[in-house]
């Protein structure tokens, strides 16, 4: 009998901070627009300096806080567009684009010059760009529409209050009326919004620059872009060398109001792993609902398998999470119709490696972090990332490993149909005891055929 977890299940943590989960996990965000690991966290630094100048209460720099650490809580869900309309790695062009002045003609044609079909041939650029330059400000509009919507709906349904996921509407909003989705300008927008655009705009020119570089392209952007009130507190930060090296290593959870601490109780822990779950099935839309529908497969086999009510609710919530890696898996990859090549694959392959390092982020987490790592794992050793044989793999990850193999197949792909219950069977049954667990796949047959009888029913 495959043992059971070991570690402490985070349910069992009764005062695990809020800031300290999303904190964490706000890597997999920076993946996601294609910054360093530390972008959203250093955006916090500077943002909630900047509210520090401005004396704001306390109300007001939780919000903002919150805001800034999921301020690209919604870029997932353009990525897929992204990488077609562009012909290219969608986190790429995202990252080239923080670096632009799209208000500028001539810097918005360079860029897409740039990026748009990058490594195809002369025609297939020239397709792509072409494709870019006819959606013009209207689709640019309606990509960053998508995102910002999205992001505020994560906001909300963490639990977080109104003026953060407003923050979160207004981050791409400029002070000139320039920005987008509204165009709305000047005190039209959020103070809270208008913080968070500075802020991860003085962050992207700090990473390729330094100081200088994030308060020239302040100055620079000076009530086209920014508010000039916010432009002058940042200005008067140059000279601050301390400021500025703690960026390199960012600690935000001192910043949390400590009278406005949230706490992450099992109930908002839940609610995390649900709105990332979406954030990762947001990337492709091949991949909608498959976090969710893993998670409750493997709750269902948990449940037949009689096992504990923590380490299920554990097992749960890494199910709903196994797939945050792939946030730094390119749309290109994901939603390629043919074969993958060597460097495409082994992209694909370092997914669960990549979650493991985000989910591993929060100390509460390693049980979680160690189960959802272990998805694309084999009794044989055959699969990866670590090629582990099965006297390491505990029945939560024996679980997961079924779980997700028979949801995917169960689902519509770019390179083949949805399977029918009886074809994924029947694809599963030879890896019984050798690939996969079997106890677990006799389970699956039970499962599935209580859900074909409902449905007949």
């Amino acid at each position: 009998m495959p043992r059971q977890a070991t570690d402490q299940p985070i349910d069992a943590v009764a005062e695990l901070p809020l800031s300290e989960v999303l904190s964490g996990l706000s890597y997999a965000l920076d993946m996601t627009e294609g910054q360093p690991r530390g972008h959203a966290e250093r955006s916090c630094l500077i943002g909630m300096r900047l509210a520090g100048a401005l004396g704001l209460d306390d109300a007001s720099r939780s919000s903002l806080f919150y805001a800034l650490l999921l301020k690209d809580a919604g870029c997932s869900s353009n990525a897929a567009r992204v990488a077609a309309l562009f012909g290219a790695d969608d986190a790429m062009v995202k990252s080239s684009r923080r670096l632009t002045d799209t208000s500028s003609t001539s810097q918005a044609l360079l860029h897409v010059l740039r990026t748009a079909g990058t490594g195809g041939s002369l025609l297939a650029r020239g397709h792509h760009v072409g494709a870019v330059l006819r959606s013009g400000r209207s689709g640019a509009r309606s990509l960053i529409e998508l995102r910002c919507e999205r992001g505020a709906a994560v906001a909300r349904a963490i639990g977080l209050d109104e003026v953060t996921a407003r923050a979160i509407l207004d981050v791409d909003e400029h002070w000139d009326g320039e920005g987008y989705p509204t165009g709305i300008s000047g005190d039209e927008i959020s103070l809270e919004g208008r913080v968070l655009c500075l802020a991860q705009t003085a962050e992207v020119f700090w990473q390729h620059g330094g100081p200088d570089a994030a308060c020239e392209i302040a100055r620079r952007r000076r009530r086209t872009w920014f508010d000039p009130t916010l432009v002058d507190a940042l200005v008067a930060l140059e000279e601050d060398s301390d400021f500025w090296q703690s960026l390199d290593f960012p600690e935000v959870t001192p910043l949390e109001p400590p009278a406005r601490v949230l706490v992450a109780d099992s109930d908002r822990l839940d609610r995390v792993a649900h709105a990332f779950a979406s954030i990762v099935d947001a990337k492709s839309p091949y991949t909608a609902q498959h976090s969710e529908r893993v998670a409750a497969l493997a709750d269902a086999l948990a449940a037949l398998a009689g096992i504990d009510d923590r380490v299920r609710a554990t097992l749960h919530r890494a199910a709903l999470l196994h797939d945050i890696g792939k946030l730094g898996v390119s749309s290109r990859i994901l939603d390629k119709p043919g074969p993958l090549d060597p460097g495409e694959w082994e992209a694909v392959r370092r997914h669960p490696q990549w979650s493991l390092e985000i989910l591993a982020r929060v100390g509460a987490f390693a049980d979680m972090a160690r189960i959802a790592a272990a998805h694309h794992e084999r009794l044989d050793g055959s699969g990866y990332y670590r090629g582990l044989t099965g006297e390491h793999l505990d029945q939560p990850s024996r679980i997961l490993a079924v779980a997700d193999v028979a949801e995917a197949l169960s689902a519509d792909r770019p390179y083949r149909r949805a399977l029918d219950p009886d074809e994924v069977l029947s694809i599963l049954r030879p890896d019984a005891n050798r690939r996969l667990d079997q106890e677990v796949l006799a389970a699956l047959e039970h499962v599935l055929a209580a859900r074909s009888s409902t449905t007949i029913g």
